[in-house]
């Protein structure tokens, strides 16, 4: 019987992992389609250890490659860089809370703007130019009839004190209060019913025409506008708005330290 000889440096023969002596075709091709659709990109390699008497077998690693960068990865990539380094944005709480001061702001501007704060019928009366004086300084002269206790007159006041600080200079501005005794007379004159009563006067004393009671502030000032210019006329020469009837004065005698005279 013939031996067989050993192999002198120990080492087994191995087959290659797909060999084709004991493997049909078929099997051979259904073997690597299972491999290439279950894996991607796969690396077989085989290493034998010289220094082992053990076989080794074969080992598979698979390579895997940077694929695309999902819709979900960049939006966090994108929040983590803004928030590292942009201020937030204000919510819609803020935003309307900004709203709304801002609205508030806006209608106390115009209500202080509109009503003057602080001007009252007091304050005009006693700056007011006394009325013979006004009759002798050749300048046209606006006097308005008024009473403390008129209410339009107070609601006025903020009114007849923007246009004579705009045109003081030009046009002399009396008032004489209805309740004093003393001016029985242009109450007469005038033909004072109602006040406010506003009678408008020439350079040379002349009435040109009267407003009476709540009207907006344009006839007053277009009227003193017209006086300034010295022209022959008024706009607004007979008109007739919400007034308090002089009926209802109370009637003193003696001077009024704002009756001026």
């Amino acid at each position: 019987m013939a031996r067989v000889a050993p192999n002198p440096l120990c080492l087994h023969r191995f087959r290659p992992y797909l060999q084709a002596s004991h493997s049909s075709p078929s099997l051979l091709k259904s073997t690597f389609h299972y491999q290439t659709k279950n894996r991607k990109f796969p690396t077989v390699s085989c290493q034998t250890n010289p220094d082992s008497s053990e076989t080794s077998t074969p080992t598979e690693k698979e390579v895997l490659e940077p694929g695309p960068v999902s819709d979900d990865t960049k939006r966090e990539d994108t929040g983590a860089s803004q928030d590292s380094g942009l201020p937030e944005f204000p919510n819609k709480d803020v935003n309307k809370r900004i709203a709304v001061v801002s609205l508030l702001a806006a209608a106390g501007l115009f209500l202080s703007s509109r009503l003057d704060f602080g001007v009252s019928l007091k304050d005009i009366s006693v700056a007011a130019l006394p009325y013979e004086e006004a009759l002798s300084n050749g300048k046209p002269t606006v006097v308005e009839f008024y009473a403390d206790w008129c209410e339009v007159c107070r609601e006025l006041a903020p009114d007849v004190y923007k246009v004579e600080q705009q045109y003081k200079d030009r046009v002399n501005f009396v008032m004489l209060n209805v309740d004093n005794t003393k001016w029985e007379q242009e109450l007469d004159e005038f033909g004072v019913e109602g006040i406010p009563h506003f009678a408008f006067l020439d350079r040379e004393g002349n009435e040109e025409g009267n407003v009476v009671g709540r009207l907006p502030r344009k006839y007053l000032l277009e009227n003193v506008e017209a006086l300034a210019r010295g022209e022959g006329s008024i706009p607004h020469a007979r008109v007739v708005g919400q007034y308090s009837n002089t009926e209802n004065r109370k009637v003193r005698s003696g001077v009024d330290p704002r009756s001026h005279g």
